[in-house]
């Protein structure tokens, strides 16, 4: 193989152009409902519908970030100064997504506590239909969202690696979808079931008096969203460090490599440049006529290796 022939894209992700698209939707009617939300406040003196428009301008910034992301790592996608691709460009912005819903259950959590020592009167009718719009818009982008949700891309092929989905069922736990997406779908959920719940508790209080119902949802709520963003900080942060060698796929290459008896392996190093990719770097003791191709060639079957960089070094007599 000739050195022309050895040289490669290192585009290792092929992006996600209709969740981009579905995201920017999500983002504008976001910032439209906001919008109406704030001036509805100021012109009918209504803190509530104040409240959930700067509630929902934090969803709008984060929304916002998701569709940064996504275009960011399209644009500089052939940019030479990043090694391994962009795509961990998407997962930054899911990781800061998610501390952004961590500040926002602090805030929710905060002020549910204040309204439950310190109870005001609810103007019922009036933030049941504030609450009521705001789940219809939500709903409106978790449609436009969802159904990306767990897009995986098309073919891509690498190093002779012709990828497909071989045997990618059954790695649950390999985390394929994407983490951007996600993250944008989690803003979006959040915000409609902390509607629902507002929902539920107004309707509540306004029927049976339960005017206490209303800052327990939204104790209830601050947790739910917590627990969510913890769960996204742990996968998104764990791509961004590298720390993924407990991943099915590692096992599977080591045991490959340890099955040879032509080499002995003394070194291996995996981790995700895609959302379904893998960079591999492997060491090894190997025996006479034994070439990096040859390597190569006995992981052919693992689809998911896009990059792979061999050592061989004679094995001591």
């Amino acid at each position: 193989m000739s050195s022309a022939d050895r040289q490669h894209s290192h585009v290792f992700d092929e992006g996600n152009p209709l969740a981009e698209r579905n995201t920017r939707w999500a983002v504008l009617l976001t910032v439209v409902m906001m919008v109406a939300e704030i001036a509805g406040g100021l012109i009918y003196n209504s803190m509530a519908l104040l409240a959930d428009g700067w509630h929902m301008s934090s969803h709008a910034l984060a929304l916002g970030l998701a569709v940064a992301a996504y275009a960011a790592a399209r644009r500089l996608s052939d940019h030479p100064r990043f090694a391994f691709g962009t795509w961990k460009i998407e997962v930054l912005g899911g990781y800061t997504s998610a501390i952004f819903l961590i500040a926002i259950a602090g805030l929710m959590l905060v002020q549910s506590v204040e309204r439950l020592i310190s109870p005001e009167d609810i103007q019922y009718d009036q933030a049941i239909l504030v609450a009521v719009l705001g789940l219809l818009v939500n709903l409106a982008c978790a449609w436009l969202l969802k159904g990306d949700h767990h897009h995986h891309g098309h073919s891509h092929h690498h190093h002779d690696h012709h990828h497909d989905d071989h045997d990618h069922s059954h790695d649950h736990h390999e985390h394929h979808h994407d983490l951007n997406l996600r993250a944008a779908y989690l803003h979006v959920l959040t915000d409609a079931m902390t509607s629902l719940f507002a929902i539920v508790a107004l309707v509540s209080g306004k029927i049976w008096g339960a005017a206490w119902l209303d800052p327990v949802m939204g104790i209830v709520g601050s947790v739910v969203v917590a627990v969510w963003a913890v769960g996204l900080i742990r996968e998104t942060s764990s791509v961004l460090l590298d720390a993924e060698m407990d991943s099915p796929v590692v096992d599977k290459v080591r045991s490959c490599l340890e099955s040879r008896s032509e080499i002995t392996l003394t070194d291996l190093h995996i981790w995700r440049v895609g959302k379904q990719h893998y960079s591999c770097v492997i060491a090894a003791d190997a025996g006479p006529g034994i070439h990096a191709d040859d390597v190569k060639h006995w992981l052919h079957d693992f689809h998911q290796l896009v990059h792979m960089s061999v050592e061989l070094n004679p094995q001591p007599v």
